[in-house]
């Protein structure tokens, strides 16, 4: 909402609607028939694969219940049972008809015979009789089917004899069709798969030859390359195979193969069917680079139409927006800010009882540019004015370009301390300096500001009234903003009041010292505090040093509050042997007559070393350097004393008052450390601070640190002590000393900081 406007999307007209209209129903018509034969050619290929694999597993079934049929041609026979259970087994009968029949005949690779009590009586392997050690390795996968055909109960194994029954077929005598007289399923023997059976042995003409339980044949049937093969030559899939991993190749397909039981036993691969394949890799292609070319085609049609269009609407939009705006700055001029602020101050009235502020923003000493580097100069400053401006203020603001230096700002809603949090925001935009015509020059502003309803109602009333905060802020000395009221004397009432208030703080002890630590970055331990002055107001509780100290300046308080500073502060020291103490010494503290004789006095009657206070001194002080400036610096660094040039780098001649003075610390102002790990320009101007000042002998403090980020950039840059809220806030006496006396040596690490 910065000064921006954007072209209404009716303006584009209704040909730039309808060819967009049109080019999405291309592209969605497109996308949606290259998905439909996309579909079909991979539903296509998926039922090839679903309708094989179906076939492998009944394929897989009819094997089981053929090893059945096998088995049923010699295990339902009169002569069967009386060879085993009903005459005893005889061996030389079982070889030829059993052993030797299955295994040359029917490729089964082993044959057992189990008695009524389950236990092996007859074994056949490899073209021999088997140990019954062979099969008592083999009953963990063979009972539980031995168990299926006593007991019928299948369990959780799958079906695999569905095709096996006695419909069709004669059954042995006296047996009901119900009963369970065999089992059959597929396992994993010795890491292979096998097809185990099992057969009751029963009698087909005579049924008393049957005594008690029947005999049970059992047969183990490897599912081998050969079985495997000879399903795919009977369902005419290429290359059926069972591998161990599956094959990957484009035009095979795989399916798991698993056990009854559900256990793994490889991947039948095959040669995959894929009558979809024509659509995928030939029909597909040419309908894609069919509606590629039409698309394109399409495209440039439309593409034509849209910049006939859009050259309209733009010409249209750029005159609209020259009528309404700078062309210097690009931002809104007066006439749009006050069509804006009528329309919202007309949307107030009607019942939202939104609050108003309006700023008026003058740049300071413009024409002093204007003046000594030329127009030019100027014009390039207003563009950097209109650019910080922008990038201090919230989306809702709207700033505007009155003409020369003058701004306008509009925050709404708002709310009651909005006006206040836009004059720190206003003011924070003039704090760096502005880079013209290759100098960076620091620029300060006066700001008014007025808020309806409290001040005006309507958009005369309310400009109006910022206009004269503004002339007010700038009465008052410029680079300040103030806000519109009814008497703006009132203001120098409140001054007054601040000002008796004082003199009674001074004799009633409402003023207190408060200390902030300094850390040296060499043993990252408290190696000195700052002493700041706080007052507590009994009614008005803390007041900021910014607000009394300007008036004790001006009211000529400052002397006597600026000795009040060094005596209690100098007390303090004295509880501290160890530590270094700054005090900051105002530009009226500094011009006292006798400085030099207050120093020393203090300083002998408390017994401390001079060595031990830092007095820091702004560069307002040097503004006017003289000989009576050297001179006192001169004193002062004669008596012992150490000096500090505080908040480097917001000045106007840094580097000459280095060149002139002799400091002992340089202290980076807080502004160019907090910024550090954001911007490049803060980073290189630390480091240009901290080369300077280590190269001609000083210590480099590097003030609101307050992030661990900081801390460890300004380590890293070279500062020699760092003081910031990331290791404390300031402290009173009492509370420093605490912490002193808890671990006087101790580094103030992050985390045990005080906060």
């Amino acid at each position: 909402m910065i000064g921006q406007s954007a072209p209404r999307p009716e303006n584009k007209g209704d040909l730039q609607r309808l060819t967009t209209l049109i080019g999405a129903a291309i592209v969605l018509f497109s996308i949606l028939l290259i998905v439909v034969i996309a579909w079909t050619g991979v539903a296509a290929n998926r039922s090839a694969f679903d309708r094989d694999r179906v076939l492998v597993d009944n394929a897989i079934n009819q094997s089981v219940s053929r090893i059945l049929n096998e088995q049923k041609s010699v295990a339902w026979w009169d002569d069967a049972v009386l060879h085993t259970s009903a005459r005893g087994i005889d061996v030389d009968w079982l070889d030829p008809q059993f052993g030797t029949f299955f295994t040359e005949t029917y490729k089964h690779e082993e044959i057992y015979i189990v008695d009524d009590h389950d236990r092996i009586v007859y074994g056949y392997l490899n073209g021999a009789h088997a140990a019954p050690e062979i099969y008592n390795q083999r009953r963990g996968q063979i009972d539980p089917i031995v168990d299926e055909v006593r007991t019928g109960d299948r369990g959780s194994a799958r079906k695999r004899d569905g095709a096996f029954s006695l419909e069709g077929a004669a059954a042995p005598p006296g047996i009901a069709p119900h009963q369970s007289l065999w089992a059959a399923h597929v396992v994993s023997m010795n890491h292979r798969p096998v097809v185990i059976s099992a057969m009751a042995i029963l009698p087909n003409v005579d049924p008393s030859l049957l005594k008690g339980k029947p005999y049970l044949l059992i047969s183990v049937v490897d599912i081998n390359q050969d079985f495997v093969g000879e399903i795919g030559r009977a369902l005419l899939l290429q290359n059926l195979k069972l591998t161990a991993r599956p094959d990957r190749r484009a035009d095979y397909a795989a399916d798991p193969f698993r056990a009854d039981d559900g256990a793994p036993l490889g991947w039948m691969t095959w040669r995959a069917k894929r009558p979809g394949q024509i659509l995928l890799s030939m029909i597909l292609p040419i309908v894609a680079l069919g509606l590629f070319g039409a698309g394109v085609l399409a495209w440039n049609i439309f593409r034509r139409l849209h910049a006939s269009a859009a050259a309209l609407a733009s010409r249209e939009a750029s005159a609209r927006h020259e009528a309404k705006h700078d062309a210097l700055s690009g931002l809104p001029n007066r006439h749009y800010f006050a069509q804006r602020l009528d329309e919202r101050l007309d949307q107030s009235l009607h019942g939202e009882s939104e609050r108003v502020v309006v700023a008026y923003i003058d740049v300071d000493r413009f024409k002093d540019i204007n003046d000594t580097l030329g127009h030019h100069a100027g014009d390039d400053l207003i563009k950097s004015v209109s650019e910080r401006l922008s990038a201090h203020l919230g989306p809702d603001d709207f700033l505007a370009r009155f003409g020369g230096d003058e701004f306008a700002i509009m925050r709404t809603p708002a709310g009651r301390d909005s006006a206040d949090d836009l004059a720190d925001m206003l003011t924070a935009a003039f704090v760096e300096s502005f880079h013209v015509v290759g100098q960076n020059i620091q620029m300060t502003a006066s700001i008014g500001m007025a808020t309806a309803p409290d001040d005006g109602v309507t958009t005369a009333q309310l400009m109006r009234h910022a206009d004269i905060a503004l002339y007010e802020a700038k009465a008052q000395g410029r680079n300040r903003a103030m806000i519109f009221c009814a008497n703006m004397a009132w203001q120098v009432e409140e001054r007054r009041s601040i000002e008796l208030d004082l003199r009674t703080a001074l004799d009633t002890g409402q003023l207190v010292m408060h200390y902030q630590p300094l850390i040296a970055c060499a043993s990252n331990t408290i190696g000195g505090v700052e002493a700041l002055l706080r007052w507590k107001h009994p009614e008005r509780g803390f007041i900021s040093p910014a607000v009394f100290v300007p008036v004790a300046e001006n009211s000529g308080l400052m002397p006597e509050l600026g000795e009040w500073v060094l005596v209690r502060a100098m007390a303090d020291a004295a509880r501290w042997p160890d530590l270094q103490v700054a005090i900051n010494l105002s530009p009226v503290q500094f011009r006292h007559p006798d400085l030099e004789g207050l120093l020393q006095t203090l300083s002998a009657r408390h017994g401390i070393d001079p060595a031990r206070i830092v007095l820091e001194i702004t560069e307002g002080v040097l503004l006017e350097a003289t000989d009576h400036t050297k001179r006192t610096l001169d004193a002062i660094h004669a008596l012992g004393f150490q000096t500090a040039l505080d908040d480097f780098g917001t000045g106007y001649s840094s580097l000459a008052y280095l060149g002139e003075f002799k400091f002992d610390k340089i202290k980076i102002d807080r502004s160019f450390v907090t910024g550090v790990a954001q911007t490049s320009q803060a980073m290189t101007i630390v480091q240009a601070v901290v080369t300077l000042g280590r190269g001609l002998g000083m210590s480099v403090v590097a003030e609101g640190v307050e992030t661990e980020s900081d801390a460890a950039l300004m380590r890293l840059i070279g500062c020699n002590e760092l003081q910031g809220y990331y290791f404390s806030r300031p402290l009173s006496a009492e509370a420093l000393e605490t912490l002193l006396t808890s671990a006087p040596t101790a580094a103030l690490a992050p985390a045990r900081r005080i906060v």
